[in-house]
């Protein structure tokens, strides 16, 4: 099978099975509701960690967008967010769904979103990788010898002084890195439609 052929199965298979996880977790986000009282500091505190880690997955997919440059076909790129994770995409994705799952003022979906996402996403990791040993052989395999897949090592941080990026390739991933900011307004209209008590509601720590 052909490389753009089997990055279109893990890509649709991915996709589907994070579509259905957050149509799964959608009773719980809508009649479920934070144990906090709405307005007190460790509810703004959890609400501002949450939209500063949405903010950082959106920045941190672009960044790792603009470093790949639709390279990774030709080559194992091993430059910026790539010398920390062998898919950091994937992490700061994780990333945007505990955001998420913090705005909307619980342990219990952060840890559900984030850990149904992070499964997710490491399986699919996982056969990605199954085509770049069978291509780039002993390469990928140094690389992924001293590189993790997703929880990032910093300390490995590694960089050119000069990078290109490919405008098409930006503008082709530029809606997926911009979904995570939906997820800001999102979690708002569900906490007003919470606080209207148009459904009925359980409390979630």
């Amino acid at each position: 099978m052909e490389q753009s052929a089997i990055g279109k199965f893990v890509g649709t298979h991915r996709i589907n099975l994070l579509r259905l996880s957050f149509v799964i977790a959608v009773p719980l986000l809508l009649f479920s509701k934070s144990v906090w009282d709405t307005g007190n500091w460790i509810s703004e505190t959890v609400d501002m960690i949450g939209l500063f880690l949405i903010i950082t997955a959106v920045l941190g997919r672009f960044w790792a967008i603009i470093y790949i440059g639709g390279r990774k076909s030709n080559l194992v790129f091993q430059d910026g967010p790539y010398s920390i994770a062998r898919h950091p995409l994937y992490l700061f994705s994780t990333i945007g769904t505990v955001g998420f799952g913090l705005m909307m003022g619980s342990i219990v979906l952060t840890v559900l979103l984030a850990g149904v996402t992070f499964l997710i996403l490491n399986s699919t990791a996982e056969q990605e990788e199954q085509f770049l040993r069978t291509t780039y052989g002993s390469d990928y395999d140094e690389y992924a010898a001293r590189v993790p897949r997703i929880i990032p090592n910093f300390s490995l941080f590694e960089t050119e002084k000069t990078s290109t990026f490919s405008i098409g390739e930006l503008r082709a991933n530029m809606f997926d890195a911009l979904v995570f900011l939906a997820f800001i307004p999102l979690s708002e209209v569900l906490e007003i439609v919470k606080r209207l008590e148009v459904l009925p509601t359980f409390p979630l720590f």
